[in-house]
């Protein structure tokens, strides 16, 4: 039989995985103890320190000692109670786990007790236990996490990957408790102050003011369930995951189903590749659900998916067009459709004869015809009109704008005949031929090619701003700009920390025009966190593709003689990259034979 403190030890990996993990834990205990004020304490991202300190009910001596036994809880009594559960730590593992892979520090004190309770336990041992004068409620201090299980404290990620989840887990919290007044500090700073409120004021006070005036409420009461919470509206959806919220009977919830369904909700009111934001409450009797499917708790299953499912999507479509963003249906056709040729010409005999003898009408009609392309007749050399001969394939999302194998010299480009096509394209004249550079995709493959050369010898000068400006971010959008200062410093930025999750911006790159560095900035971090998806870039080379698409040329300015010269001059000398940072084509190239080719000649 394994000795108790090894038992504890397994036990612990299936729910301490990582500091944020005893975070979450510690927090809903506190929660459940009926507090309504909670402060949580960290050093090192958790590795050195976790504190919860609460104005809960406390605990009497035996109960602070019995609380550190496996499956020690007294909110399930019968095999029923597993179906009715409402609190969140009813597990009564989280402090057995803790205990055996941390050093603890529990102290306690019931209102109705005239002293508390201080208990020291290590390696699953209890080491010490006293009376101590302490104020009502609890404080659980875990200190060196993992101390006694090298291999799984190797396993940590940095402390500001760490800080991340921690971050994560407190805002879960945070959001299904906003009666609950919560601190958060980290290495002695504080990073969340969240006084009591209601839903509303918690989501402004997480995820910042520009949610003040952006959020629809969302309310749905029937007999099988209940509905409430908010979305964004569809100006706020962002091109990455991260503030999209679950809760079922008031705990967090991971629901790919649900979250499709809210993204029916949002259908054409948003782009297919962006996120809205949300915090939605579901309330439902527990016995209609199973919470047990998943250790954290954080994946359920519900007795009628489709059901739920139905009801979210229309209580968020619901709510969307009472606020008046939902799409309306407009019956007039739009002028410039009016007098294509298409709809002016009659429609005649011999019109519909010549298109129903077309191939395009037989690959549409005819069945197993959906993909036929004909090899002769009218589409004889498609495929070469679309290629670019003289560029190498495609290459893979790691080999993203490596200079072109056989790079056009600036000599043989005739720069006096640039031209733009539809403010987004420039048509290069080169010898017998040309190539079609889009603009804003080379903008973006010069800026990173550049940035990938700085160095501490080699910096991107600066341009002092006359009245610094003042950026204003969410915690954790802080926390991860605070990482990026230093190497945002060599590109031309100077930032500094002006407290309270905001920055000063002192200088932008010298060459970068002034006017929206603020948007520059936030965009940049949500790319940011786009590309962060790829655990094969390094953070400084997720900060050269961000900042590369941020700064570059937009696709639809209207660029003139001189601007065309310099961005095809410099994406000459950047080696003729094929494909931007973001993955997307930076060019195409034609030669006369080719052309010829295509026209038949």
């Amino acid at each position: 039989m394994l000795p108790d403190h090894i038992a504890n030890q397994i036990a612990a990996g299936e729910v301490i995985q990582r500091p944020a993990s005893a975070v979450k834990e510690l927090l809903e205990n506190a929660i459940d103890a009926g507090a309504d004020e909670v402060r949580l304490i960290i050093k090192d991202a958790g590795k050195s320190l976790v504190q919860v300190v609460d104005n809960g009910k406390g605990m009497s001596e035996t109960d602070a000692r019995m609380a550190f036994e496996r499956h020690a809880t007294s909110k399930i009594s019968r095999i029923e109670d597993l179906f009715q559960i409402r609190t969140m730590g009813f597990r009564g593992e989280a402090l057995a786990s803790i205990a055996a892979v941390a050093q603890v520090e529990l102290k306690t004190k019931r209102r109705e007790d005239t002293a508390g309770t201080y208990i020291e336990v290590e390696n699953s041992k209890v080491l010490v236990q006293e009376p101590a004068g302490i104020p009502d409620g609890t404080s659980i201090a875990m200190k060196n996490l993992f101390f006694n299980v090298p291999a799984r404290r190797n396993f940590l990620k940095s402390n500001p990957s760490e800080l991340k989840h921690i971050v994560e887990e407190f805002i879960r919290v945070a959001l299904a408790n906003p009666q609950v007044f919560l601190s958060f500090i980290s290495n002695g700073q504080e990073l969340y102050h969240l006084e009591k409120g209601n839903l509303k004021q918690r989501i402004i006070q997480l995820f910042g003011n520009n949610y003040s005036t952006r959020l629809v409420s969302v309310q749905e009461d029937t007999d099988y369930l209940n509905i409430r919470g908010f979305v964004g509206k569809p100006d706020t959806a962002r091109k990455t995951r991260g503030d999209q919220y679950f809760f079922v009977n008031n705990r967090y919830i991971k629901s790919p189903y649900l979250h499709h369904a809210v993204m029916r909700a949002f259908e054409q009111l948003i782009p297919a590749d962006s996120f809205p934001m949300y915090t939605l409450f579901i309330d439902l009797d527990p016995a209609r659900l199973d919470i047990n499917v998943h250790p954290t708790k954080q994946e359920i299953k519900f007795e009628d998916e489709k059901i739920v499912y139905a009801f979210m999507q229309s209580a968020v479509k619901h709510a969307l067009a009472q606020f008046s963003v939902s799409p309306t249906l407009d019956f007039e056709l739009d002028p410039t459709i009016e007098k294509l040729d298409a709809v002016q010409k009659p429609r005649t005999p011999e019109r519909e004869s010549a298109a129903v003898s077309s191939s395009l009408f037989k690959t549409f009609s005819q069945r197993n015809q959906a993909h036929l392309i004909e090899s002769e007749g009218e589409l004889k050399h498609w495929r070469s009109f679309f290629e670019a001969p003289e560029t190498s394939p495609t290459p893979s999302q790691s080999e993203i704008s490596l200079p072109f194998k056989h790079p056009i010299s600036q000599d043989a480009v005739d720069f006096e005949n640039l031209v733009q096509i539809g403010d987004a394209y420039i048509l290069v004249p080169r010898g017998k031929g040309f190539f079609l550079l889009h603009q804003q995709n080379a903008h973006e493959s010069v800026l990173y090619q550049r940035f990938r050369n700085v160095n501490n010898e080699n910096r991107i000068p600066s341009q002092q701003s006359m009245f610094p400006l003042v950026v204003e971010l969410s915690p954790a959008d802080a926390l991860l700009m605070g990482e990026l200062i230093p190497d945002m410093m060599l590109l031309g930025y100077q930032l500094e920390d002006f407290g309270k999750n905001s920055f000063a911006l002192q200088a932008i790159p010298a060459d970068l025009q002034e006017g929206n560095e603020k948007g520059v900035l936030e965009n940049m971090l949500e790319q940011f966190k786009h590309f962060s998806s790829d655990i094969n870039l390094t953070s400084r080379e997720k900060l050269w593709r961000s900042l590369s698409c941020q700064q570059a040329i937009r696709a639809g300015k209207k660029l003139e003689s001189q601007e065309m010269r310099s961005l095809v001059s410099a994406f000459l000398e950047a080696g003729m990259p094929s494909q931007s940072p973001s993955g997307r084509s930076n060019f195409l190239s034609y030669t006369s034979t080719e052309l010829d080719k295509y026209f038949g000649r």
